[in-house]
């Protein structure tokens, strides 16, 4: 598995000294699973449905159209990062849809763990409109907008893009793979330059002896 996110995400074949993890997160209906499934098939990266997770309470009030609260949502975000945490541990690089709304959130997914998220950002108008054409799905299209009332769209200091679901989901998926791919090769270099920097250190600290 790790032998093909490598190959996947470096055209010259070089390994990744360290996983992925990759969050795509957003309101609902604005294509996560859609995202992670194209990361898992052609990045080569485990998967996990963020809503896989949700323990049968949290299912059945959003069935009932009642919105889930702070600490609905906790203990579903730390399965998801010990299901990261986990995986990291093996060495395995991943993608997880999560809504991850607000920053607290987020906090919480990316506890000791590298997680870089994928931001999928659209108009209220265009995603209720897709929201109501998908069927089968537990979340039904009145929860949306306390979804984009909840939205705490990513700050500078967290490790993330956005990326606009507008045009055809084929443009989508283009934009988010090659997002991570510009991810994975800044999470490369900085290692490089570190290595470097070290030795350039123990050069000179040899030659002043």
């Amino acid at each position: 598995m790790r032998q093909k996110v490598r190959d996947a995400l470096n055209n010259e074949n070089k390994t990744l000294d360290r996983p992925i993890h990759i969050v795509v997160m957003g309101v609902a209906g604005s294509g996560k699973s859609t995202v992670a499934e194209a990361l898992r098939d052609q990045l080569g990266l485990t998967m996990a449905e963020g809503d896989d997770f949700h323990p049968k309470a949290n299912i059945e009030k959003m069935s009932h159209g009642i919105p889930l609260t702070d600490s609905d949502r906790r203990p579903w975000l730390e399965v998801i990062n010990r299901w990261m945490l986990g995986r990291n541990a093996l060495g395995e690089s991943t993608v997880v849809s999560s809504s991850a709304l607000k920053r607290s959130y987020r906090d919480i997914l990316r506890k000791d763990v590298p997680v870089f998220f994928i931001h999928l950002v659209g108009t209220q108008d265009l995603i209720q409109k897709r929201l109501s054409e998908r069927k089968g799905h537990f979340m039904p299209p009145t929860l949306l907008p306390s979804q984009f009332a909840d939205l705490q769209p990513l700050e500078p200091d967290e490790p993330g893009i956005e990326v606009c679901v507008e045009g055809s989901s084929e443009d989508m998926v283009r934009r988010s793979i090659a997002a991570v791919k510009a991810h994975a090769e800044r999470e490369e270099s900085p290692t490089s330059e570190a290595t470097a920097e070290q030795a350039d250190k123990s050069l000179e600290s040899s030659e002043t002896k």
